[in-house]
């Protein structure tokens, strides 16, 4: 026969672990829904992959051949004269595509295995027109916006289109309309024009 102090702690047990059901049910937390991974924001051009030109100056290191380094202003006919290689083309060229060549120049029977590294210093002006109130040539800073180069030239006028721009980039013909925001960027050479709007 069953004791009743064995029924007592049968169902003492028995009321324990429901308890700590009913506990563990109230505090679990559903899982947190991993936030989805932010996108980078595209450019309205795409990637721009800038190019050397007059008025640019271009440090260049030959490991080795500390003389023949320096630092060199691309010439308004877009050469670089360099030592014992002479003058290179660069203006149209990236610092990549310009130091490739001049490895495969100095190659010529100077030296045997040139390693060559080209840095661009310092960038030639951009220019801005139309509704700004000061348009006119800038000097370039690293990471400038379009919106920066409105504040150079003084602001918009009151005639001034806000949503769009028009920008040329060096060394291309034709002038493309983007929107503009305020992580649109200028790049050295660039001519960035500021319509009119029309009511």
């Amino acid at each position: 026969m069953i004791s009743k102090k064995s029924v007592f702690l049968f169902l003492a047990l028995l009321m324990a672990s429901l308890w700590g059901q009913m506990s563990f049910a109230q505090n679990a937390q559903p899982p947190m829904a991993t936030p989805p991974a932010a996108q980078a924001p595209a450019t309205a051009t795409g990637v721009y992959e800038y190019r050397l030109g007059s008025g640019d100056k271009i440090r260049m290191l030959v490991f080795g051949e500390e003389k023949l380094g320096g630092e060199f202003m691309i010439a308004g006919d877009g050469k670089v004269s360099l030592p014992l290689i002479g003058d290179m083309h660069a203006a149209g060229l990236t610092a990549a595509e310009f130091q490739a060549n001049i490895v495969a120049a100095y190659k010529q029977g100077y030296l045997n295995d040139p390693k060559v590294n080209i840095e661009v210093l310092s960038f030639r002006p951009f220019y801005i027109l139309g509704e700004v109130n000061r348009p006119g040539e800038y000097p370039y800073s690293n990471g400038i916006t379009v919106v920066n180069a409105v504040a150079l030239a003084q602001g918009f006028t009151y005639r001034a289109n806000q949503k769009k721009v028009y920008i040329r980039h060096a060394n291309e013909v034709r002038e493309q309309q983007v929107p503009l925001t305020s992580s649109l960027q200028v790049a050295p050479g660039d001519t960035v024009r500021i319509s009119e709007r029309y009511f």
